[in-house]
């Protein structure tokens, strides 16, 4: 044991995470030392669909992604317990910029090809819309701009889409949560296999003890989360931490693990 604790003492762990408050909320403490972790960390922020993109090409060691895609990299990584972002009331909303009802003729713009935001359009449109793909926060001044009419908006945007003028077509995780009565599994965070169980069980508590540390600060939003923000106002980013991290994100258990594998369906 004494030997492999070393190899970790050794390692650099590739880390990948996004700027949005939830994920910056969570790691924080993790990322800058004020938990002790068994190796050392190196962080890259990216957009979902990125983090997507990295961890089916192996290029990172651990990362939080879109729990859609987990099916597609469960060869060769591992779910993690903890980091991840589950629940109720808090899945992405179908918006129009142009106030009509849903149009089936037109393109749907979607945030990343593998994101659960995706899959839960597919979800509700059973597959039946011409889709394109934008990063999310070029999608979502695309419809602020009206440069294209339909579009799925996801992290911070969620909380500024009526002050901006766009229109709700549909709130995609309420009707997941009425069709199959489930958490909405948004996303979560993996580790590589080949690191060894012993390496995730300990980044698991690494995780938890960063966002136990994050809980009990006064001030939840700190300059660290404000500075990767895409947003600026502290009461949307603290709406945002409080809607996407909860109890799952300390431990997605057995519910969390359920409504994982109803996405696969």
């Amino acid at each position: 044991m004494a030997e492999k604790q070393n190899a970790w003492d050794e390692a650099v762990v590739r880390l990948g995470i996004s700027t949005c408050p939830n994920d910056t909320f969570i790691y924080q403490n993790l990322i800058e030392g004020k938990v002790k972790t068994p190796c050392q960390i190196s962080v890259e922020y990216a957009d979902v669909q990125t983090l997507n993109e990295k961890v089916l090409s192996g290029d990172f060691d651990m990362a939080k992604i879109s729990c859609a895609v987990y099916h597609l990299v469960e060869d060769k990584y591992r779910i993690l317990d903890s980091g991840g972002a589950m629940g109720y009331g808090c899945g992405p909303l179908l918006l129009s910029s142009v106030g009509k009802d849903f149009d089936t003729n037109i393109s749907v713009y979607l945030p990343g090809k593998n994101t659960t935001a995706a899959a839960l359009f597919n979800f509700w449109a059973k597959n039946k819309n011409k889709v394109e793909y934008m990063r999310f926060d070029k999608l979502y001044r695309s419809l602020r701009e009206k440069r294209i009419e339909q579009g799925v908006v996801i992290h911070e945007h969620r909380f500024t889409w009526k002050r901006d003028g766009l229109h709700l077509i549909a709130d995609l995780g309420a009707f997941w949560e009425q069709e199959l009565k489930a958490p909405i599994p948004l996303g979560c965070t993996v580790i590589k296999k080949d690191l060894g169980e012993g390496l995730a069980k300990e980044m698991d508590l690494c995780i938890q003890e960063s966002l136990r540390l994050a809980w009990e600060r006064e001030e939840p939003v700190s300059d660290f989360i404000r500075k990767l923000a895409q947003i600026e106002e502290d009461d949307v980013i603290l709406q945002h931490i409080r809607m996407f991290v909860n109890e799952y994100s300390m431990n997605r258990g057995e519910e969390g693990e359920r409504a994982m594998e109803m996405l696969k369906c």
